[in-house]
This record gives structure tokens, sequence and C-alpha cells, in this order.
């Protein structure tokens, strides 16, 4: 599929068809799309966790119950879910990490280069921490820079996605152990086949005049 074709044809999937699963070829390609997602000054600051078994997904599925019970049924029976999260905190050990994978990755050709790249991803750091002080907001947007990378991507490649900000944050971060790793939950993205009660595959797009939504200069 084109990507004008996947753009116009992706939709929030509101009921998938349970006991289907995706071929690994898929998921592995979704995986690399997020392995390989934009961010600001390339400071990575996200953490996915995949939940590609009815175990898995039940687990995750415990942070819809009560007030957002409506998407529980969207976890359980999708083939792949996907808790999309986020540091804590941008800390030294973490910018440390990246660093030295980039010189691993053969980043740094020219005398200096590590350094410069060192002192200008802490310089942003710093600017969100102490004149900012959006930290925690900053490093949500590089995730979902990545979300929009993934979603875009599963249509391109035909398979039925649903993003999901509906569940309880900080019940999930508890039955998983995030905030002990020092990560937090932010978004979930179910992925599998959509069923015949997937009311929205049957109504149209709708999305506000091009004249209103783009300026052009």
């Amino acid at each position: 599929m084109n990507l004008i074709d996947a753009v116009h044809t992706r939709h929030t999937v509101k009921a998938f068809e349970p006991g289907r699963s995706l071929p690994q070829a898929s998921v592995d390609a979704l995986l690399a799309v997020l392995h390989n997602s934009p961010s600001s000054v390339n400071s990575q600051p996200w953490h996915y966790v995949v939940a590609s078994t009815p175990e898995g997904r039940a687990r995750i599925a415990k942070a819809t119950q009560g007030a957002y019970a409506y998407n529980e049924p969207k976890v359980v029976n999708a083939s792949h879910v996907i808790a999309l999260c986020t540091r804590t905190d941008m800390d030294a050990a973490h910018l440390d990490a990246v660093l030295e994978q980039e010189r691993h990755d053969g980043r740094f050709q020219i005398d200096g280069a590590k350094g410069m790249q060192d002192q200008a991803r802490r310089s942003y750091v710093d600017m969100h921490r102490y004149e900012l002080r959006d930290v925690p907001q900053w490093m949500e947007k590089q995730v979902y820079l990545a979300l929009g990378g993934l979603l875009v991507s599963a249509a391109v490649l035909g398979i039925d996605a649903t993003p999901m900000e509906g569940f309880d944050s900080r019940a999930l971060d508890l039955e998983l152990g995030l905030r002990e790793r020092g990560l937090m939950s932010v978004v979930l993205a179910a992925f599998g086949h959509r069923s015949e009660q997937d009311f929205n595959a049957r109504l149209p797009k709708s999305r506000l005049p091009r004249e209103q939504v783009f300026t052009f200069m």
C-alpha cells in the first residue's frame, strides 16, 4: 500500500478479532520503526513494553478496568499491545549511555565531535530543566513523535491499529514495575486484525477543510 492510500484508509480500530496474530515479520517491522524513531538531540528518552501473549495483554488490561473499561477488549483481543513509556528524568547516566552508543556506532568522525555533541545535548537538557522547567513534557513529546511514525507505518503495512490514552498510567506503572526502573507509561498502541464489530471501519473519515488547516506562504 502506498503512503497516500494508507493515510486515507487508516482509522482507529474500535474492535479487534480475538485469536488472530500478526506475522512476526510485520511485528519486527513495527519494532524497527520504534527503534529508529527520531528524537530531539537524539536523546531517546523512551522505552517500549511489548505484550504479545494473552498473559502480557491481560497485565496491561488491568490498567483499563473501571473508568476505562471500554478499552479493555481492545487490549485483550489485539495481537500485540505496546506501552510507550518515557523516562522519569533525563539523568547523566542516560546521557552518558547515549553518547557511548553514538561513539560505538561511529558517529564521531572528526576530532572533538564527541565533546561537541555531548555539550550540545546537555545544553538542551539544561534549557528544559532550568529555564523552561518542562523536562517531563519535553520527553513525552519525543514519545509521541515515535507514536506518529508507528501509526503511519502500521497503515502502510496494512496493520490495524488503535492508540489509547484511556488507561490508568499509575496502575500500569505499578503492575509493570516501571517507576523502579526510572520509567513511566505515556500511551498504549494496540495492533491486530479488525473484527466485524469495528463500527469505525464503516464510517467516513472526517477532517476540517484544507483551507482551515494549511497556510501557504
